[in-house]
């Protein structure tokens, strides 16, 4: 596995759970959705391996992973069917072999965990970054303003300082500006 999916950092007491969830989110993500998701979910993976205390030592990897796809689904509306890649939460579910109970559970145990939110800058796709509202809202001189429709000197203080993933007139380039991580 690469440095690049922050393994380098996941504890040694944790890794192997963390192995285990994450080799089931990629063969979920490459049957059913697509790399995007692959590598978010398998970030999210990472960081709640990181947590002091880590909820991955109670649960199994199947529990776990199926929690994961679905709280990032959550987040970008995997569940719409106008979506695409588009999969209901409870097909999730029978993927990994759990019940719709126990992927709710953890599904929502993690969004509270990370104190997520519908539109979530840190868990959209990086795709669906220049569609979400709540990454281009920025306050000036005490106004919120969609910071896609203001004057290029603020979309540079804003990129700048880390607050929008990138200058809209420039696209996201890369891919390597994305918020959270």
């Amino acid at each position: 596995m690469s440095k690049q999916r922050g393994l380098a950092s996941v504890p040694e007491k944790m890794r192997e759970k963390h192995d285990a969830i994450v080799a089931l989110i990629d063969g979920f993500s490459r049957e059913h959705l697509n790399e995007e998701y692959r590598l978010l979910c398998g970030r999210m993976a990472g960081v709640l391996a990181r947590k002091r205390p880590s909820p991955f030592t109670n649960g199994t990897p199947a529990a776990w992973a199926a929690g994961i796809v679905r709280a990032v689904g959550w987040v970008n509306f995997l569940d719409d069917k106008t979506q695409k890649p588009s999969i209901k939460f409870t097909e999730v579910d029978t993927a990994f072999g759990i019940s719709p109970a126990t992927g709710a559970a953890k599904s929502k145990a993690i969004r509270d965990l990370l104190k997520m939110y519908a539109f979530d800058p840190d868990w959209t796709l990086p795709s669906r970054m220049a569609d979400n509202p709540m990454i281009w809202m920025v306050k000036v001189n005490g106004m919120i303003l969609d910071a896609r429709h203001v004057p290029r000197v603020i979309h540079e203080e804003a990129y700048r300082k880390g607050i929008i993933p990138y200058i809209p007139a420039d696209g996201p380039g890369d891919g390597s500006a994305g918020l959270g991580a």
